[in-house]
């Protein structure tokens, strides 16, 4: 089902909450890191964290969060991708992905998109869908998180 994606309006945090309590996925401490990047974007024009949504029926089902990486000229970070429980199965996150990628590549430029991540089994549909998008893992760090909690990096060259 081919989802609307639009850019975040001023109105839209209470959604974005939504689709991170949707259920269990995230503790409160990352949804508390989450809200804070929406917060910065909603209050600062100049945010380096931009966000689409997508919608399925008017109704928002996930929404992705990325930006440029410091210091680089042409590399930029996903910080997060979320569906919404209901709207999981979809291929709303695939979608949102492209729209990523279409968006980065415009005009013709370069790009490249780096996405860190958790190897704890909440996590585990994500790295598979970044491996169905192409983005190989290149980088691990043993125990980041915690131990037996490892930080994968996943990256791409559009």
């Amino acid at each position: 089902m081919a989802a609307h994606i639009r850019k975040l309006d001023a109105g839209d945090r209470s959604l974005l909450e939504g689709i991170l309590r949707s259920d269990a996925t995230f503790t409160e401490t990352e949804v508390g890191v989450a809200l804070e990047l929406v917060d910065d974007a909603l209050g600062n024009a100049a945010s380096d964290y931009w966000f689409r949504i997508a919608e399925i029926d008017g109704k928002a089902a996930g929404y992705i969060c990325f930006g440029p990486t410091p210091m680089t000229s042409c590399t930029f970070d996903l910080y997060w991708i979320v569906t919404h429980a209901g709207a999981r199965g979809k291929g709303v996150a695939g979608q949102l992905i492209r729209a990523m990628e279409a968006e980065l590549q415009a005009g013709g430029k370069r790009a490249q998109v780096r996405v860190e991540t958790s190897q704890s089994e909440g996590y585990g549909a994500a790295r598979k869908l970044y491996d169905r998008m192409g983005y190989p893992e290149i980088a691990r760090f043993a125990d980041f998180y915690k131990e037996g909690d490892d930080l994968i990096v996943f990256y791409k060259s559009l």
